[in-house]
């Protein structure tokens, strides 16, 4: 991987054609800096990779240069029926705004050569998704447009249509816009071996474009847009890295003062809200869920009676009308303020912001610098952000983001691994085209870059399911997509296959609401999410409608449960909330350990004066943060951070024994670990523990006290190599386990949603893979059961990062401290208060908050 250089104004002049050159300087005076770091590579056909801002120009830099190829072609009179450009947005509605985006220039530069060569042939654009009617895909089958706008699932379809992929036979360029939409994803595998196939169907290479605006390591991102060659090497990509070509000004507003103030947060919060909004002419609201940003707009329009018709809602729940309402909007300057989720992160363009608030942290760092890059839509205006922080490890946390975010720090991007289900979807579509050498197909499939490290075992495996190998499975109605020949080492198609699979082509899940029921009597009373089922195991307790249940089962979309008189155990927010990214956590942890030093080596007011001076902090949040870190130091005389882990126990009034851990990995890498301990612990000492968790740790909370916590204890329960199979077990009779099969055999077509025209619904999936389960996890190594466990692992989970915690721990790299306390410390307080969220209202939250506070305060004083 290279990066790119900068081209100076006249080199990219010299590389278009005069006509064009003469239309730009008209219209736009200078290029911006994503424009000169590609639109020469572009026409020169390099594969490039280009990460700048939003607004800055980088769709028009890879859009000039395939235009320009376009325009000389059709100068020459080489411009023929065919497809010379294939765009792939992940989404249907940017592929629009993209077209709408083109056909002005195309329409301008159409009339130049027409006025100037007189050549009257125009450059076709359209696009193609699942929402193209048959008469639009007639129209482009007999005369196919130039540029192809599509989504990554309507490529492969493409793929699979016989007469249509002819007009992509000599496919000059390949677009994938916002690619960090798909790259960690099992959207992108999905993608990978779509582009790899294009390339084995077509007479010669084509060029990769790929456009994000904020995504790392490039390096390997880039790798992920290329692939690799037949010699198993990457294929060559520049990197256009223009990424930090806007400015950003981020700041952080705490609407409370959190340690002394007992006045009330949610109406400080929604002040503070107002009165950013009322300040500018229009201003995107960001919060982490779609019920917060409900919440945030009802809000505003009550307080904001004046502007209540300019205030609005947009998240994926909401029709696409609604949306689209709310986005001309945005366009044309109607609205003064819309709440959001993360619906209007990507570049839909919505046109110029002045300001994003964002409700809370984001959690990463990459999606801080997304978020807040939506406002200042031009390159010549600063991206303007405020992130209103809800409690003081809020703060700490937005504190060290909007820093990183500033300092260009960003989150990396993990490529997913080799998805199994994705790799059974796709050879079916393989065997549709052609009869297939099995080497042949095998190393096609390792030159996406997903699928690198895919070993034979795992592919024959994938082959001999897909051949219907394993008899067993024809009682569950499992029946052969295509026939293999082991021996000759060859597979090839079924006729009845391609019906099933143009119908099941991508990786998106099908998920529903559950409906909950009593068992005594039997009767509704009401619905849960499939998120939040996923976390629910046999006897856990939690509320509904204001009362609290126990889980006892599942059958289908029917969840069954007994009334409850108790503490819950899982907090019904925690289905919903995102996750604290892996890296942005160890800066939270570097940040706590640089806060350690100075408050041991210089006075508070130095300390105070170094937030302000270097985090940007008012005076009162400030003090705030050094209050928050002084208390627990001097309560259990050590601050936690990424390598030192703090473990503390006490008994709560109850009874109960708490075990916490304080630990910053993000909270894929807690979800693990607190999995791991929690089902150890119940083996070890046949008690049942139930789990809180958040992004700064965990508690396991034991009936009676029943453990003798100490440093061995946690090294000995888990490790790095037995944390692995601890899970596997923990998972295999869980609901997420049984969930997250049935999305994986849909996708790898065990399970079909459609069949002959008719929708199976998703209560009738999950009974079908239900009863499929129970047959599959009996073969040995089977395919789709193995990559259900691969998934929650690696995606669920982030099992290489808590392996990675683990080791350190067993290197001493990483420090354990245990205390026993005789109650929370303050940096577990919001992890204690999260443990009663469904028995405490809001606004007795804050109570126990500060009777928490008061407890220590009497502790230290004493």
């Amino acid at each position: 991987m290279e990066q790119a250089r900068e081209y100076s104004e006249e080199e990219i002049y010299r590389h278009l054609e005069p006509y064009i050159s003469a239309w730009f300087r008209k219209k736009y005076k200078h290029f911006t800096p994503p424009q000169r770091y590609s639109i020469v590579e572009v026409i020169e056909r390099r594969n490039i990779l280009i990460c700048a801002p939003t607004g800055s120009g980088k769709t028009f830099a890879c859009f000039l240069g395939i235009i320009n190829h376009l325009c000389k072609l059709n100068r020459e009179s080489r411009l023929g029926d065919r497809i010379y450009c294939l765009y792939i947005s992940p989404l249907k509605a940017l592929g629009n705004d993209i077209r709408r985006n083109l056909e002005e220039p195309l329409t301008e530069i159409a009339e130049l050569m027409e006025r100037e060569l007189g050549i009257t042939n125009k450059i076709r654009v359209a696009v193609r998704t699942g929402d193209t009617t048959q008469k639009e895909r007639q129209s482009m089958l007999r005369k196919p447009p130039h540029i192809l706008i599509t989504t990554p699932e309507s490529a492969a379809i493409i793929l699979n249509a016989p007469k249509f992929r002819e007009h992509l036979k000599q496919l000059d360029y390949v677009v994938i816009d916002e690619i960090h939409e798909v790259a960690d994803s099992k959207r992108g595998a999905h993608l990978s071996i779509t582009l790899e196939r294009l390339q084995h169907f077509c007479s010669a290479g084509f060029t990769r474009i790929g456009m994000s605006a904020t995504i790392s390591p490039l390096e390997e991102v880039a790798k992920f847009l290329v692939g690799y060659d037949e010699a198993h090497k990457p294929r060559p990509c520049l990197i256009a890295d223009v990424s930090f070509a806007k400015e950003l000004e981020v700041s952080v507003h705490s609407p409370l003062n959190f340690v002394y103030d007992t006045g009330d947060a949610t109406a400080a919060l929604y002040d503070k809200v107002r009165t950013l909004v009322e300040e500018h002419k229009s201003t995107l609201i960001f919060t982490n869920t779609r019920s917060g940003a409900e919440r945030v707009a009802y809000k505003l329009a009550k307080l904001m009676t004046a502007d209540r018709d300019r205030i609005g809602t947009h998240h994926g729940s909401l029709s696409r009308d609604t949306r689209f309402e709310v986005e001309e909007g945005l366009k044309d300057g109607r609205m003064k303020a819309v709440a959001c989720s993360s619906s209007l992160e990507l570049g839909i363009d919505i046109g110029s912001l002045d300001l994003c608030i964002l409700i809370g942290s984001p959690k990463s760092v990459t999606r801080l610098i997304q978020r807040v890059g939506r406002s200042g839509h031009r390159l010549d205006r600063v991206a303007r952000g405020c992130l209103v922080v809800t409690d003081l490890d809020d703060l700490v946390e937005c504190t060290v983001l909007a820093r990183c975010a500033r300092d260009k720090k960003l989150d990396r991007v993990r490529i997913v691994g080799p998805a199994l289900d994705v790799l059974a979807q796709q050879l079916v579509g393989m065997a549709l085209e052609q009869r297939w050498n099995v080497e042949e197909a095998y190393n096609l499939i390792r030159r996406a870059y997903p699928y690198r490290n895919l070993n034979k075992e795992q592919f024959i495996s994938v082959l001999r399911y897909l051949a219907g190998d394993f008899s067993e499975l024809e009682s569950r109605k499992v029946y052969a997509k295509i026939w293999y020949d082991g021996e000759e080492g060859v597979f090839g198609r079924k006729r009845s296959t391609r019906g099933i699979y143009m119908t099941h082509v991508g990786t998106i899940p099908s998920e529903s609401s559950v409906q909950v029921f009593l068992r005594e009597p039997k009767k509704k009373i009401g619905e849960i999410d499939e998120p939040f089922l996923e976390k629910l195991g046999k006897g856990d307790s939690f509320v509904l409608g204001g009362k609290t249940y126990k889980f006892v089962s599942v059958r289908g979309m029917r969840a069954y449960v007994d009334p409850f008189e108790g503490m819950p155990t899982i907090p019904a927010w925690i289905g919903e909330m995102l996750p604290l990214e892996y890296d942005s956590a160890l800066e939270i942890g570097r940040f706590r350990a640089e806060m350690e030093r100075r408050l041991e080596d210089s006075h508070r007011t130095e300390v105070v004066k170094w937030l302000k001076r270097d985090y940007g902090l008012a005076e009162a949040a400030a003090e705030d943060m050094v209050s928050y870190f002084e208390e627990q130091k001097k309560y259990v005389g050590i601050i936690p951070n990424h390598r030192r882990i703090l473990v503390e126990y006490y008994c709560d009034d109850s009874g109960c024994q708490n075990i916490v851990f304080h630990a910053l990995y993000g909270r894929r890498v807690l979800d693990a670990l607190s999995r791991a301990y929690a089902y150890a612990i119940s083996r070890k000492y046949k008690t049942n523990v139930s789990i809180t968790i958040n992004d700064n740790g965990f508690i396991l909370k034991l009936p009676h006290r029943r453990v003798d916590v100490n440093s061995d204890l946690i090294s000995d329960l888990v490790s790095s190599d037995t944390v692995e199979g601890i899970l596997r077990e923990s998972v295999k009779r869980t609901e997420l386990f049984k969930r997250r099969f049935r999305h994986c055999a849909v996708r790898g077509l065990m399970v079909l949603k459609q069949y002959r025209g008719y929708e199976i619904g998703v209560g009738k999936q999950q009974r079908s893979s239900s009863s499929i389960l129970s047959v599959a996890k009996k073969i040995e190594g089977f395919p789709i059961v193995e990559e259900t466990y691969r998934e929650i692992l690696e995606e669920v989970f982030d099992i290489e990062h808590a392996k990675e915690v683990l080791r350190g721990i067993e290197a001493g790299k990483i420090e354990v401290i245990v205390v026993e306390t005789p109650f929370p410390s303050p940096f577990a307080h919001n992890l204690v208060a999260l443990q009663a969220s469904d028995v405490v209202l809001m606004e007795s939250r804050r109570e126990l908050l500060l009777e928490l506070h008061k407890r220590v305060l009497e502790y230290i004083q004493n």
